[in-house]
């Protein structure tokens, strides 16, 4: 065991060499929270008020609403607390919470991810057995299966991490609460919880990401054996816009974890960082929306609706 004076809360450092930035960066980013909640929010909304859109595809593109709409939210406020404050502290229990919260989040995405990308093969290269495979049943046992496997990965590790003691330095050079600086400022060896952290982060990352490329390499194969051009391309754009977020969830992940050691800067992997859990639940709801015909027609419906009380 290590000694040390015992620390009861963590200071977040943020983005500490912003100085004189930090009331212009506050306004943007709440103004990118409150579109993220809008845009996210709508998305569930318009699902759940068409009949039309009450599909597989929507049904998981809700489940991924939802889980941006509380991903954003467990990291945005103490980001926006940063600027403000001349210290952003957070006490042990609030912190491992927020990291429990982070980590499970984040693990469900990539699970949801995965799964829509099983959809998407289903309905491009089993286009006659996809209604009777992807059931109501089944869909919701693979929204389920995802949200509880992210749960039960992350809190296996949250189980050990709350038992520890933790003393000595309590500054985390990031704006939220990372695992690494926590284990850091443990006082008791972490390597059994390092591993388990290795093993999940394998297990998820590079596993729903293969099963990923294994759907689209099928999806791909079957769109190119189309004989007609057009055909080709209404095929594509089911799948173009779950490919545009895939693209950049990982593209946003490998960037960090896979950058040589030596010629990383952590300042960078926080840019980073802030792409990867505010800007990207940001730009799903336009990504998903902006060429969706479907969607645009179950919008101006809503809107025709609401204005024929005027009219009347």
């Amino acid at each position: 065991m290590r000694n040390g004076t015992a620390i009861t809360e963590f200071i977040l450092l943020g983005f500490p060499g912003i100085q004189g930035l930090q009331i212009p960066l506050f306004i943007v980013i709440f103004l990118i929270y409150v579109l993220t909640l809008a845009g996210n929010g709508f998305i569930i909304a318009i699902v759940w008020a068409e009949p039309r859109l009450q599909i597989p595809m929507y049904f998981f593109l809700c489940n991924l609403s939802f889980q941006e709409i509380w991903y954003v939210t467990t990291v945005t406020p103490k980001l926006l607390e940063t600027f403000v404050v001349v210290k952003a502290v957070i006490s042990i229990p609030c912190c491992l919470l927020q990291a429990f919260f982070h980590f499970f989040l984040g693990t469900t995405e990539f699970l949801i991810l995965t799964i829509m990308s099983f959809d998407r093969y289903m309905a491009i290269c089993k286009p006659l057995h996809y209604p009777s495979i992807m059931t109501s049943h089944l869909c919701l046992q693979l929204s389920l299966s995802s949200w509880v496997t992210g749960f039960t990965i992350v809190f296996c590790q949250m189980l050990l991490l709350i038992q520890l003691p933790f003393c000595g330095n309590n500054v985390i050079n990031h704006f939220y609460c990372d695992v690494g600086p926590i284990l850091k400022a443990a006082c008791t060896d972490t390597t059994v919880l390092e591993l388990l952290g290795l093993l999940a982060t394998i297990l998820v990352i590079p596993g729903s990401l293969l099963l990923t490329v294994i759907s689209y390499i099928y999806i791909l194969s079957t769109i190119l054996q189309i004989p007609s051009a057009t055909g080709r391309q209404k095929a594509f754009s089911t799948c173009a816009s779950h490919l545009t977020v895939v693209s950049l969830l990982y593209g946003a992940v490998l960037f960090m974890y896979l950058r040589p050691t030596a010629h990383s800067s952590f300042k960078i992997n926080k840019v980073v960082s802030v792409l990867n859990t505010i800007l990207t639940p940001l730009l799903n709801p336009f990504i998903y929306t902006i060429r969706n015909k479907e969607v645009k027609g179950a919008l101006r419906k809503a809107m025709a609706c609401s204005k024929a009380p005027y009219q009347e």
